[in-house]
């Protein structure tokens, strides 16, 4: 099998228009119902906030990849030095389930989680057609960083402007050059919720913050899912998810929305109404958009083969020989 980490995704190389496209794909395999996708159990011990998440799939298609994802996220770490996240993706042949390769990689949630946000993208902006963008995003942490990546390689000719926000100061070399000069750092939230066409809120929020409703015809990419104050997203009528069953627990703005507000399945849109049946067309240009996307284990197996396949291509990773 092959063993690869960050350093060897980054010698493999990042295409955002590819990696949105296997969203893409993926999104149409499982809407004919050929991906498998168990709900992903939590594993809580000790600390509450912490949990260790499995994620096993199946993708079919021109993909067929099966395997599992593990993943550990202990908020706290930040506080000895430490990510707050630890993910690690094994790979399994789905004809004779050996084990293909295996995954060490931080920098693969990031990846798969941005191009989930580009594929959505995407959608909004072809319903939607328009010139210059306005970003935000509030949460300067890895998930954040590469959603201005993806933002700044598929649309950087059109971004009028980028305002980021973080609790800790916004060091500006982290900022990809190619949009450093229209970006500007803000010192509070609201400057990058209230002036932007899309938000994307990517933070590790203990308490929810956002008490404003949404900018007319704003798409909001709910990343970290548990930023919003119920009251001000309630009037929201365009409301998008990756799955609702995913979605609609663990204390989301999600579960809170259908809790306290009564929201149903029937009330959302899914990605695959959206990238397969182009219903967000169905809404006027000034409703918001809420995209809720939990994370589907699907995404994150059909991003890893393909990092597995160009690995082979290339010569990348390292072999590791099963024992005898």
């Amino acid at each position: 099998m092959i063993y690869l980490h960050d350093g060897h995704i980054r010698e493999i190389g990042i295409d955002w228009r590819k990696l949105t496209g296997i969203v893409e794909e993926v999104v149409r395999l499982e809407d004919k119902g050929d991906c498998v996708r168990p709900l992903k159990p939590y594993l809580r011990f000790r600390e509450p906030a912490n949990r260790i998440i499995a994620m096993p799939a199946y993708v079919g298609g021109d993909i067929g990849a099966s395997g599992i994802k593990w993943i550990a996220s202990f908020p706290h770490n930040r506080l000895i030095g430490l990510p707050r996240a630890h993910n690690t993706i094994v790979l399994n042949d789905p004809d004779t389930g050996e084990p293909t390769a295996f995954f060490r990689s931080g920098l693969l949630n990031g990846l798969r989680t941005a191009a989930v946000s580009g594929a959505m993208m995407r959608a909004y902006l072809a319903a939607r057609p328009t010139g210059k963008l306005r970003i935000g995003i509030i949460g300067w942490g890895p998930i954040g960083r590469t959603h201005l990546d993806m933002c700044a390689a598929l649309w950087g000719d059109r971004l009028e402007r980028v305002t980021l926000y973080d609790l800790q100061p916004v060091d500006p070399d982290t900022v990809p050059e190619a949009v450093r000069a229209k970006t500007r750092i803000a010192d509070d939230w609201r400057p990058a919720y209230r002036g932007s066409d899309i938000v994307a809120t990517c933070t590790v929020a203990a308490e929810r913050y956002i008490d404003e409703t949404p900018p007319e015809g704003a798409l909001l990419l709910n990343v970290s899912l548990r930023d919003y104050m119920p009251d001000s997203v309630a009037g929201v009528r365009a409301i998008v998810v990756d799955d609702w069953t995913e979605v609609c627990r663990e204390n989301t703005d999600v579960e809170r929305l259908h809790l306290l507000y009564g929201l149903r399945r029937s009330d959302v849109l899914t990605l695959a109404d959206i990238v397969c049946r182009d219903e967000l067309s169905a809404f006027g240009r000034d409703e918001p958009v809420f995209f809720n996307p939990m994370g589907l284990a699907t995404f994150d197996i059909a991003v890893a083969a393909h990092y597995g396949r160009e690995a082979s291509r290339l010569g990348k990773g390292m072999r590791l020989e099963a024992g005898v």
